[in-house]
């Protein structure tokens, strides 16, 4: 089971540091969380899954072809762009 020592290890590989009563705390939330999948592993193989509760069926429309939007008004209040584009920060690097 998960004791203290796994709990920091887990924090340690989080990078988060935990107080000691904060790593108690955790210890037990990560015992219920354990015996919740234990209830999980009860679940007779033969279970149909459900996906979703309620009966939804998939509302999206046709993708139809329809008029654009003008490039010069759009990019109007842009601030900054470069050849008819959008140009963004560089956030590779």
């Amino acid at each position: 089971m998960i004791d203290e020592d796994v709990v920091r290890h887990i924090a340690n590989l989080s990078k988060i540091e935990l107080k000691e009563e904060e790593v108690k705390k955790f210890k037990e939330d990560f015992k219920k969380i354990i015996e919740f999948f234990d209830q999980l592993d009860e679940i007779e193989a033969d279970v149909e899954p459900t996906y979703h509760v309620l009966p939804l069926k998939n509302v999206f429309r046709k993708d139809k072809p329809g008029k654009t939007l003008d490039r010069d008004a759009v990019l109007a209040n842009a601030r900054y762009k470069e050849n008819g584009y959008f140009k963004g920060p560089r956030v590779v690097e």
